[in-house]
C-alpha cells in the first residue's frame, strides 16, 4: 500500500500535521486521532490531483522521531497509484500496457486515476499476473 509520513505535532490547543514529501498538503485536528484522520483525507486529495499521466509519483521518504506517523490515503486513490507505479517499474507506457492487458488507453487511464478508478479484483489479477507483481491491499469494514 502506498504510505507518506506526517509529521503530527501539538500547535497550541490542537494538532497540525504536514507531509514533508507532497508539498503544500497539510491539515489539522482538534484531537491528535482527528488529525489522524483528516490527514488521511487531505493525503487522498493531495493524490487526486495527479491526474496527468506523465506526473511522478513523489517517492516516500522515512524520516524518525515520533512526531511522524505513516498515513496512507483512502483506497480508491492508492489502489490506481499503485498500478500506475506498477507500470512505470516495468517500463510501459499506458498504450502499451493496455495492449497487454487486452483493454483500451482510455480503460486503463481510468484505473490509473485517483477518485475515478474502480477496478474489479478480476482486473487488479489480470494486472498482477501481466507484470508479475503482487499488490497488498488491506481493507477493514
Amino acid at each position: 500500500m502506498i504510505k507518506y509520513q506526517a509529521k503530527i505535532y501539538k500547535d497550541g490547543k490542537s494538532y497540525s500535521v504536514e507531509f514533508p514529501d507532497l508539498p503544500g498538503c497539510f491539515s489539522s485536528g482538534e484531537t491528535k486521532a482527528e488529525a489522524v484522520k483528516f490527514a488521511k483525507d487531505a493525503l487522498s486529495l493531495w493524490f487526486e490531483e495527479a491526474r496527468d499521466p506523465k506526473w511522478d509519483i513523489p517517492k516516500a521518504t522515512s524520516r524518525k522521531g515520533k512526531d511522524y506517523h505513516w498515513i496512507a490515503p483512502h483506497e480508491d486513490v492508492a489502489i490506481p497509484l499503485m498500478i500506475r507505479q506498477a507500470r512505470l517499474k516495468h517500463g510501459y507506457s499506458q498504450r502499451e500496457f493496455a495492449k497487454l492487458l487486452k483493454m483500451s488507453v482510455q480503460q486503463l487511464q481510468k484505473l490509473e486515476t485517483p477518485g475515478k478508478s474502480n477496478p474489479t479484483v478480476k482486473t487488479l489479477v489480470l494486472i498482477s499476473q501481466a507484470l508479475n507483481e503482487e499488490f497488498s491491499i488491506k481493507l477493514a469494514a
